[in-house]
């Protein structure tokens, strides 16, 4: 997960400001968002059937680029190296009662993480920031709808996330972002074809973030869209591609406050089901075409599913 916290570069922006790094851009290297984009890939917004799963996402994610307001890497700068790593278990229970023709659900979860960060302005004698941390990341819960028919699945989630994990307003390494959030999820897949080895899958959130710990900032409400295609290749494995897109709705407020942020990015998926053990597996890349007012890098996402 890239919880590698904006408002905690607030040291790497005064010096900007200052003049040190030869730019009047308030740079940032971490999005407004907790839910981190392009993790769930293919038939994103399918939730399974009646039944208990864990599920256990590890994700990569590696930059050295990190852009200003306009898209651009960043001048005054002559390293910006991040590589985060999380490994996130994430409990799932799809009841048998129905609403409205749909199942009642409710998950959970809470990442564990591995940070580092490496910021050196040009010419400086060392690292403005050079650390790295491992910790419990900010947990998160909702309750869930989901819908089959013939040709279509829809589901809808309700949540919040909780500033569980440990935050500081100067080491952006730390893993907790320091707010509440809630969340609204609302997604559908399509299959195209009437034996489904074709889909289309799109999946929306939306966080509503409160005041942050220790800063007097509110950051910003995000938004994030993921989508996905794919093709049945043979029984019980997918190919396809995924993307996304993800954006600071709003601007942040208080003292400090920063830009707004946006990235998009895209690449494959592959997904394997194994019926005999009810388990799974799905591996997907994501490279980062376009980014502002963040890290623009590389995801890889491993994960694993287990019904019980």
């Amino acid at each position: 997960m890239k919880n590698i916290n904006v408002q905690k570069l607030q040291l790497l922006a005064g010096l900007v400001s200052a003049g040190l790094l030869g730019s009047t851009t308030v740079l940032q290297a971490q999005p407004t968002a907790h839910y981190p984009p392009g993790i769930e890939g293919i038939k994103a917004a399918s939730l399974p059937p009646p039944g208990i799963y864990l599920r256990d996402y590890n994700v990569a994610y590696f930059s050295d680029r990190l852009n200003d307001t306009s898209g651009h890497k960043a001048a005054g700068l002559e390293k910006t190296d991040v590589f985060s790593y999380a490994n996130v278990p994430r409990l799932v229970w799809i009841t048998d009662y129905q609403f409205l023709g749909g199942y009642l659900g409710v998950d959970a979860l809470l990442p564990l993480q591995y940070t580092d960060l490496d910021i050196k302005p040009r010419g400086a004698p060392q690292s403005l920031i050079n650390d790295s941390t491992f910790g419990i990341g900010d947990f998160f819960m909702e309750g869930t709808w989901s819908m089959h028919i013939k040709q279509f699945d829809f589901s809808f989630g309700a949540g919040f996330w909780a500033p569980t994990g440990e935050f500081d307003a100067h080491n952006p390494t730390k893993a907790g972002l320091g707010y509440w959030a809630p969340m609204l999820t609302a997604g559908a897949t399509w299959y195209v074809d009437s034996e489904k080895k074709w889909a289309l899958s799109v999946l929306n959130r939306y966080e509503f973030n409160m005041e942050q710990e220790d800063t007097d900032i509110t950051p910003g409400q995000a938004y994030t869209f993921e989508w996905g295609i794919s093709r049945t290749l043979a029984p019980n494995i997918d190919l396809g591609v995924i993307g996304y897109y993800q954006q600071q709705v709003t601007s942040d407020t208080g003292q400090s406050a920063s830009a707004r942020d946006r990235v998009a990015g895209v690449g494959p998926e592959i997904s394997v089901f194994y019926p005999r053990c009810t388990l799974g597996w799905s591996l997907r890349y994501a490279y980062e075409f376009m980014a502002e007012n963040r890290f623009q890098g590389n995801t890889v996402a491993l994960t694993i599913t287990k019904r019980f």
